[in-house]
């Protein structure tokens, strides 16, 4: 259990929101959930402000991270509370001048090993090429 920070003005803009500052509902994040297809049987969402909890009994560990992720990149959200079960994950947020292969180097030990990376972050990254200044990524873990 523990509390993940986001960066609130960065993150997937959801259809149809004006306000970029305003945290999604509930809602709003599952219908995101899935349409990633991501399976977050067991585990339910709540929002407080710009706050998101994440509780529950997931299917798998790999399913609450993605699940974890994909709400908190999400344009309003600050923070991610991780109050399923479960051991806690490893995240890292990317900085400016990052690549999938230099995350990999840091965190795994082997720039090579980058495409785990882009495999765990999966549907929320297409293209190992696409990420940006303050996502998030799930970092795997043996």
């Amino acid at each position: 259990m523990g509390l993940w920070k986001f960066v609130k003005g960065a993150g997937k803009r959801l259809t149809g929101r004006a306000e970029a500052a305003e945290a999604p509902s509930a809602e709003e994040l599952n219908k995101e959930i899935a349409d990633l297809g991501l399976q977050a049987e067991g585990l339910e969402i709540s929002v407080e402000g710009d706050k998101v909890t994440v509780s529950g009994t997931p299917v798998s560990q790999e399913a609450k991270e993605k699940v974890m992720l994909a709400v908190g990149n999400i344009e309003g959200v600050a923070e991610v509370e991780d109050a399923a079960e479960g051991h806690d994950p490893v995240f890292h947020t990317v900085q400016r001048g990052d690549s999938l292969w230099a995350i990999a180097q840091k965190t795994l030990g082997n720039g090579a090993r980058y495409p785990e990376i882009f495999e765990a972050n999966r549907p929320m990254l297409s293209d190992p090429d696409k990420i940006y200044p303050g996502q998030v990524l799930r970092i795997p873990q043996d």
